[in-house]
């Protein structure tokens, strides 16, 4: 008969958070319970011009989620299977909104489990209040100086409409 040992269970939500938005945040929450530990994870996606640096990303993210005691705001620059591997986490979580996101992220946990095959991936579906929510649509619209607030955070969104200021409204 096999021995199991209980380690603690370390589940990474990347992603890119360029801004987080309320449907990253409800993903957060969700995860966050499903695990010892929850490390949201900051990707510099190469296909994305971001507006924020990783790093006004993760203290957006960590001024968020401060009341979450097990979550834990990090970044990487590395593939997500050789970053797993040196966190011992062994649960990617990702949010799904789409059939269109599904497929891209199917995709994506097959190919993270073929480079480091003691991951899985779990999909977490979207609260349907977000399911049409993107951090692209968020951007498009602070750039118009629209109303944010059933989308992000009220820090998020004065960050937000500052760096299309600094910007001079570019995207």
């Amino acid at each position: 008969m096999e021995q199991y040992i209980s380690v603690p269970r370390i589940g990474v939500y990347p992603g890119s958070f360029d801004p987080v938005t309320m449907g990253h945040m409800d993903i957060i929450l969700r995860a966050s319970k499903q695990f010892d530990h929850l490390i949201v994870a900051v990707l510099n996606n190469l296909s994305k011009n971001a507006l924020f640096t990783v790093e006004e990303r993760k203290d957006l993210l960590r001024k968020m989620t401060a009341d979450i005691p097990n979550v834990e705001v990090d970044s990487f620059r590395d593939l997500l299977a050789n970053y797993m591997r040196d966190k011992n986490a062994h649960v990617i979580v990702r949010g799904v909104r789409t059939i269109t996101d599904f497929e891209y992220e199917l995709q994506m946990a097959s190919t993270n489990h073929k480079l480091n095959p003691d991951v899985e991936t779990i999909f977490m579906m979207t609260n349907p209040k977000y399911s049409y929510l993107s951090s692209s649509l968020v951007k498009e619209v602070a750039h118009f100086h629209g109303d944010l607030s059933d989308w992000v955070s009220p820090e998020v969104g004065q960050a937000l409409h500052q760096k299309v200021k600094e910007n001079g409204g570019k995207k």
